[in-house]
């Protein structure tokens, strides 16, 4: 069973976006896009409050190990 966690291999800033291509087996580089998109069409705050909360939230592939 795949387990959510925020990647310490595939991490730009926190990992977050990394953990979800991991958990959902996509491209991690196409999920950035997708969340850049995202945000420019809902004018970045939303998107940026999920982020920081899914930061504190989803804990981090070392802690799972």
């Amino acid at each position: 069973m795949n387990r959510l966690y925020r990647s310490e291999n595939n991490r730009k800033m926190a990992g977050v976006i990394g953990g979800l291509a991991e958990y959902f087996n996509w491209d991690a580089s196409l999920l950035r896009v997708i969340t850049v998109i995202l945000a420019v069409m809902t004018s970045v705050i939303p998107v940026l409050l999920i982020y920081i909360i899914w930061i504190f939230i989803v804990p981090s592939e070392r802690d799972m190990k």
